[in-house]
């Protein structure tokens, strides 16, 4: 049994929701978000030569077999091998000021897990901010990058990309990431990986139709299952772009909850606390 990538077949389990779409699949890319940053770029740069912004479609959607050059947070790598998983990214013009641009990433990380749940009998749940987890393993992650106009403060434009692990490599994980990564199936399905594509454009498109909802934020933190956890965190220097980041420095603390604006709050050891909306966490291990 093969499962392979089909743009037609993708399309058809996205159904309606993807209506306003332009939607390519390619079979090897360096990076998806990579590609649709370049091409954000390109239209903002005609906007201001006085071409305008009216003929680009809504969304721009980029799906790839293979990327040669994943990126993942705080510049790390991203394995992409091909037949293995789908790697996917959207470029949108949401309205929204860029402080809040964690909800595109929080979004994203419920449409992943509605689609999993879909398609397969799966449980996924969410480690804050960008990750998709199934039995303790690291099945998906998530990547949003944009360009905020510094006069309004709001999004020009932004690109969310997410990678799914849906089987195990050939040849397995590589040694850096094989303690933390896990596939969402062990067994071939035929068209999953299609379903799977499909089911996650239909829910995250509207999702994506009101950011602000707080009911995503709601099921976001429904899913989440840090809290009450004791975690490293991680600071970083925020979203403006993903991947410029000032000197890593962790602390130790306690989740206490994941408020409306899907910000982490946490306590840390000398008893202070903060609500986080960027950065990174790790779960203490014996904690």
């Amino acid at each position: 049994m093969t499962d392979v990538l089909s743009l037609e077949s993708i399309l058809k389990e996205a159904g309606s929701a993807a209506s306003g779409f332009d939607v390519r699949l390619e079979k090897s890319v360096s990076s998806t978000n990579t590609l649709l940053k370049e091409e954000a770029s390109r239209q903002i740069r005609e906007a201001q030569s006085g071409a305008g912004l009216d003929g680009a479609a809504p969304w721009r959607v980029l799906i790839a077999e293979e990327q040669t050059a994943g990126r993942g947070r705080m510049g790390r790598s991203f394995e992409s091998p091909a037949g293995s998983g789908i790697y996917l990214s959207v470029l949108m013009r949401p309205d929204i000021p860029a402080e809040k641009a964690v909800r595109i990433t929080t979004a994203a990380a419920v449409a992943a897990c509605r689609a999993i749940e879909e398609c397969t009998d799966e449980k996924p749940q969410i480690k804050w901010v960008n990750d998709v987890y199934i039995r303790g393993k690291k099945v998906c992650g998530i990547l949003t990058e944009g360009a905020a106009d510094p006069v309004s403060g709001k999004l020009l434009w932004a690109v969310m990309g997410i990678g799914f692990n849906v089987y195990e490599p050939e040849n397995g994980f590589s040694e850096p990431v094989k303690s933390v990564a896990g596939a969402i199936t062990q067994t071939v399905r035929e068209n999953l990986r299609n379903r799977l594509s499909g089911a996650f454009l239909r829910h995250f498109r509207a999702l994506a139709q009101d950011l602000q909802d707080p009911k995503t934020a709601e099921e976001y933190k429904r899913r989440s299952f840090l809290i009450g956890s004791r975690v490293s965190v991680i600071r970083t220097a925020g979203f403006a772009d993903a991947g410029s980041f000032g000197k890593a420095a962790a602390r130790q603390a306690q989740v206490l909850d994941i408020d409306e604006d899907c910000r982490l709050v946490v306590r840390y050891e000398d008893g202070s606390s903060e609500a986080l909306s960027s950065g990174e966490v790790s779960v203490r291990e014996n904690a």
